[in-house]
């Protein structure tokens, strides 16, 4: 009688096919992921964008990039004491979207977000989303930095809405123009807040960046090197890493659209 079954010839063959079939999908399926989360990342900025744009019809403000107070927001400050700010930051005026950590999903957690320490990952300030400081301007600071301070903007102050980013994929929960440019009007300092970086951006390979940073600045998290930015009129979209550069020039400084500068 003859017995059925494969020969280890065959059974090689198959293992074989197998293996290859892996090798080619397995690029499609990795960015097929990176798609996906990069449509959840556009989904949450929409969120956060809906919810600036509620406090600043209950305000007549943006709310401030962040407060500084005694007093601790609901479910307590956010960050660490060690080298993070205490006070309200712009999503404690927000409603509805903080926690303390970063541990698990919210609309503030970007899910592309690459920062390899762990302490860093799992807090809510570093590498999520960003307000533009132009427009959400901190309530004291540096006076090296009197540019980012003083009463936050309302929409009619800007210009043009469709063209102004309000918020971004950021290393940091603020960021200013002054972090996408090679040569800053003033050194920045190698302060947590100050490590603010566009993911993806060319410079961000010169930059000072805390340990766990490196990879999710330079490689970016979405795919060929983009982010998704909120804009002032409130629509979202995604553009290159690179757009949102600022460049010295001999006249002053300049960058292409989305614009920093709300005016």
């Amino acid at each position: 009688m003859k017995c059925l079954g494969f020969t280890l010839v065959e059974l090689l063959a198959v293992i074989a096919i197998l293996a290859l079939l892996i090798a080619i999908l397995l690029p499609s399926l990795q960015s097929s992921r990176q798609n996906a989360k990069a449509v959840l990342c556009g989904s949450n900025i929409k969120q956060l964008t809906t919810g600036l744009f509620m406090y600043e019809t209950e305000n007549q403000t943006f709310p401030y990039g962040i407060h500084s107070s005694l007093t601790p927001p609901p479910g307590g400050y956010p960050g660490y004491a060690q080298y993070d700010r205490r006070g309200w930051w712009w999503f404690n005026f927000v409603g509805g979207f903080y926690r303390k950590s970063d541990g698990k999903k919210t609309v503030l957690r970007c899910p592309s977000k690459q920062l390899t320490n762990p302490k860093l990952r799992n807090n809510i300030l570093c590498g999520n989303y960003g307000v533009n400081l132009s427009i959400c301007k901190n309530s004291c600071g540096r006076k090296s930095q009197r540019e980012f301070i003083g009463t936050p903007l309302r929409s009619i102050d800007i210009q043009r809405l469709g063209e102004t980013l309000l918020i971004v994929d950021s290393g940091y929960s603020m960021i200013s123009w002054w972090h996408v440019t090679d040569i800053p009007p003033v050194s920045l300092g190698s302060t947590i807040e100050e490590s603010a970086y566009i993911p993806g951006l060319e410079i961000n390979k010169e930059k000072d960046l805390w340990p766990g940073q490196k990879w999710d600045a330079i490689n970016g998290r979405h795919p060929n090197k983009t982010v998704n930015i909120g804009f002032v009129d409130g629509h979202v979209s995604r553009k290159r890493a690179e757009d949102l550069f600022v460049e010295k020039t001999d006249v002053g400084y300049k960058n292409r659209i989305p614009l920093w500068l709300p005016k």
